[in-house]
C-alpha cells in the first residue's frame, strides 16, 4: 500500500509540472488551489445512506468516507459544504466549492456543465409502491397510466428515469427524500422512485404499508467526481485515487458496509 501511495504523490507532482491542454501555464488548478489552502470543500447533498446525518448531527455515509478518505491522502483538512441538489452544479462553477462527490451520475445534461472523473460507483434507481394504493398493479408498466401519481426527489436521476418510463403518470416534485416517501406512505401517491438503496430499507422499515413487486431496477448509470470544465489535472489526481483506492479493494468494503448491510442502521435510529 505504501508504494501505492508513494506512486500517488509522485503523480501529484507531475500534475503540476505539467500544464493540461486548455488550461494555460499561469492558470492555478483547483487541485494546487486545495493543497495551497489546506482544506479540500466538498459539495454534496443528502441522500440515504451515500450521505446523511447520525444522532449528533454530524454527516455520515458513503460519500462521506469517500470525501474523507480523499482529504487524508492529500493530506489536506475536509470542509463539507451541504447544498441543495437542484443547485448544486451552479454553486460548484460559482467557486462555493472545489468538487461535487454527492452520488452524482453521469448525464449528457450534466456533462455540458461540468467534467467528470472515472466512475467511484454505480447509481441504481428502484421503486417501492403503497401497498394499498398499488393493489391493481401487477406490473411495471402499469404505472404509465393517467391518474397514477409518482413521488420523486426534483433534479435527481431517479426523477429523470420515472419521467422517461412513466410519461402518462403524474409526477410529484420534493426537495428531499422524506417528503416524497411521506407522500406514499400516506397514500396520496402510488410509488416513490429513489436511487437504491433507499426504496428498500423504507420497504423493510414500513412493511405494513409499502410492497416492492418488480425486482429489476429501473435504471444504472455511473457516479463520478464532478469538477469544472477544463481542469484536467484536477481530474488526473482524482482518476488515479479512484483507481488507487478501487485496487486496494476500500472503495468496495466501504460498499459492502452503506449498501449490502444496516450495521450503519443504529447510528441514525
Amino acid at each position: 500500500m505504501k508504494h501505492c501511495f508513494a506512486v500517488f504523490l509522485l503523480a501529484l507532482g507531475l500534475v503540476f509540472s505539467v500544464p493540461s491542454q486548455g488550461y494555460s501555464a499561469d492558470r492555478e488548478s483547483v487541485m494546487e488551489k486545495v493543497v495551497r489552502r489546506g482544506t479540500l470543500r466538498v459539495g454534496f447533498s443528502s441522500f440515504v445512506p451515500w450521505a446523511m446525518q447520525d444522532k449528533e448531527g454530524k454527516y455520515i455515509g458513503f460519500e462521506i468516507d469517500v470525501a474523507e478518505r480523499l482529504a487524508q491522502d492529500l493530506g489536506v483538512r475536509l470542509q463539507l459544504v451541504p447544498t441543495n441538489w437542484d443547485g448544486i452544479i451552479p454553486a460548484l462553477l460559482s467557486g462555493k466549492f472545489d468538487v461535487i462527490i454527492g452520488s452524482m451520475s453521469i448525464t449528457p445534461q450534466r456533462l455540458l456543465s461540468v467534467n467528470f472523473s472515472i466512475p467511484y460507483d454505480h447509481a441504481y434507481v428502484d421503486l417501492t409502491l403503497n401497498r394499498e394504493k398499488s393493489a391493481a398493479i401487477s406490473k411495471i408498466e402499469d404505472l404509465n397510466a393517467e391518474g397514477v401519481t409518482i413521488a420523486v426527489r426534483t433534479g435527481t436521476t431517479a426523477a429523470a428515469a420515472a419521467a422517461k418510463l412513466f410519461p402518462k403518470a403524474t409526477l410529484r416534485m420534493f426537495n428531499d427524500e422524506a417528503p416524497a416517501v411521506e407522500e406514499v406512505l400516506s397514500g396520496r401517491a402510488h410509488a416513490f422512485v429513489s436511487s437504491a438503496p433507499l426504496p428498500a430499507m423504507e420497504t423493510l422499515k414500513h412493511g405494513d404499508i409499502l410492497v416492492q413487486k418488480f425486482e429489476t431496477g429501473l435504471a444504472m448509470q455511473p457516479v463520478a467526481f464532478a469538477v469544472p470544465k477544463g481542469d484536467f489535472d484536477t481530474l488526473n489526481v482524482f482518476d488515479g485515487w479512484i483507481r488507487l483506492v478501487e485496487e486496494e479493494g476500500w472503495l468496495q468494503d466501504r460498499r459492502n458496509y452503506w449498501f449490502k448491510s444496516d450495521a450503519w442502521q443504529s447510528r441514525i435510529n
